[in-house]
């Protein structure tokens, strides 16, 4: 810490801060776009059960392609091995008909039609960061990539997003006006999918979700129609897509924000050694959802491995003010456990400083601040990490707590990818909101939970086996101890029940709504929201 630290941890610079990033250091996800990240892995499941797209002529793609203003790849264009990629590479197997990467709201109604009249699978795709790969299809992949305009009304504060921006352009673009979007941490992530979930983020708690900031959206409907939808214009599909998910009602091409000045940030990171583990967690939990809305902050188990001795036990987080406001704060928490902390960082940042960080690209232009193929000069690696999460309303017992300790010992003691689990505050802005006030019904909860592992290529398929297998041992075992909700945007094809884990009371208001915007259910997926009567 700075000067008054209570216990006197050893200081860590910002030059080790950004050095230890690889390790979760920074309060980042603990899933999305961590740097140093594997890319190579084993091939998984199509993550659709789309049928073959029916044979088409070559004149019937080449009259496809002379109608868009944008881009048609097909196989074999030289485009096309990176443009069909989403981020994890576990889905590089699925061969995508044709990208379409669409430059206007009539490339998209261009789309639907063509992909209707031919009985083909289509599916909607901004930054392609779908946990299950539900960003690509076996038909046609509707790319809103090229629709990335950020325009901002200095008068007022409301900025206007294309679906295709990625978030550290927005960032950038607002940080340059003295304004902030409350939003993820992974650069490479489009607006369009982390808005329509929900969009948490480390400045959640003071200024809400993503969501919770949207003033109104266009969307093309399966029938071509395109709407502009608020609080006063189709106000029950405006409901719906403040956190009912990407791809259920149809192609979301823009997007309205309010945002908020903001130009300063304080950073924070402790460690503790992990004999202290569970202490450290309890103490996080009966202080962090309670803090001030102006503190997020998170709390990391990451198991040993190659790279560290012993697992790591840290508290990270983001303060909306200056540090002396944050000293007492992190005071309240270090008092509460009994070993002082193996070290600690606290500094001030500017904005889109504290969001390279978070991104992992401190340091870095913004350009590289992209996956290579959103920009010739992108650094962020892909990455493959597999995800399970849950709510927690209610304080974790003992027995919680070390269920979540006694995971991250084991897979400690016996695989050398690692893994970890998250915790993230809740309350503040995000839980005043009333859960049927929006789609996202997760307005009760004291934190999220995330728990994550990696596996390569290279690994024999017993340890592939093994890592798969801690992941659900160890949600498994947290059954007890949770709300039973889940984030829609960490969407897992293994979720029993995930309608209502996901959506809650929300759920038949939500059907009732994709009844009447997409009677038909063209836009459907393997957990995409059923119609009334199926």
């Amino acid at each position: 810490m700075q000067s008054d630290d209570p216990l006197g941890a050893a200081k860590l610079s910002r030059r080790q801060l950004l050095a230890m990033s690889a390790l979760a250091l920074t309060p980042v996800a603990l899933a999305a776009c961590q740097p140093g990240a594997r890319t190579r892995v084993s091939p998984a499941p199509r993550p659709t059960a789309t049928p073959t797209p029916p044979p088409l002529t070559s004149a019937d793609w080449e009259a496809l392609a002379q109608r868009l203003q944008g881009t048609l790849i097909r196989p074999g264009d030289p485009p096309y091995p990176t443009a069909r990629q989403l981020f994890d590479p576990r889905f590089d197997q699925v061969m995508p008909a044709a990208i379409a990467e669409c430059a206007s709201v009539a490339d998209t109604q261009v789309c639907l039609a063509f992909a209707q009249r031919f009985g083909m699978p289509l599916v909607a795709r901004c930054g392609g960061h779908s946990y299950a790969g539900y960003s690509t299809s076996t038909g046609l992949v509707l790319d809103v990539t090229p629709m990335h305009s950020i325009q901002v009304d200095e008068a007022t504060g409301i900025v206007e997003i294309g679906a295709g921006a990625r978030l550290i352009d927005i960032y950038a673009a607002l940080a340059a006006q003295g304004l902030a979007l409350p939003a993820g941490s992974c650069p490479s992530v489009g607006i369009a999918g982390l808005a329509l979930g929900g969009g948490v983020g480390v400045l959640g708690r003071k200024l809400g979700l993503t969501s919770d900031n949207l003033l109104a959206a266009q969307i093309t409907l399966a029938d071509g129609r395109t709407l502009t939808c608020d609080a006063s214009h189709d106000p029950d599909l405006f409901w719906a897509l403040r956190g009912a998910g990407g791809g259920n009602f149809g192609v979301v091409t823009s997007f309205r924000f309010q945002t908020h000045p903001l130009t300063t940030l304080t950073l924070f990171t402790i460690n503790w050694p992990w004999s202290v583990a569970a202490e450290m967690a309890g103490a996080w939990q009966a202080w962090a959802p309670h803090a001030p809305d102006e503190l997020w902050s998170n709390c990391l188990l990451l198991a040993a491995d190659s790279a560290q001795a012993e697992p790591i036990a840290r508290v990270n987080g983001v303060y909306v003010g200056g540090m002396s406001g944050l000293q007492g704060l992190l005071s309240q928490l270090i008092s509460q456990i009994s070993a002082a902390p193996l070290s600690s960082y606290m500094g001030p940042d500017s904005l889109l400083d504290a969001m390279m960080i978070e991104a992992g690209c401190f340091g870095e232009t913004v350009a590289a601040c992209h996956l290579p193929s959103q920009n010739p000069a992108g650094q962020v690696a892909r990455a493959t990490e597999v995800s399970r999460s849950d709510y927690i309303a209610s304080p974790l017992p003992s027995a919680g707590i070390v269920a979540l300790v006694s995971a991250i010992a084991t897979r400690s003691a016996s695989a050398p990818n690692g893994g970890g689990i998250g915790l993230d505050a809740m309350g503040g802005a995000i839980n005043r909101i009333a859960p049927d006030a929006t789609a996202f019904v997760h307005r009760q909860e004291l934190c999220s939970a995330q728990y994550t592992t990696s596996y390569a290529v290279g690994d024999p398929p017993g340890a592939i086996s093994a890592s798969l297998a801690w992941l659900d041992q160890t949600w498994q075992a947290m059954r007890p101890f949770v709300s039973g909700g889940a984030y829609q945007n960490y969407i897992d094809p293994n979720l029993p029940d995930w309608l209502n884990a996901y959506y809650g009371a929300n759920l038949p208001r939500l059907r009732r709504v994709k009844s009447l915007y997409d009677p038909h259910n063209f836009f459907r997926f393997a957990q995409s929201i059923p119609l009334p009567d199926a």
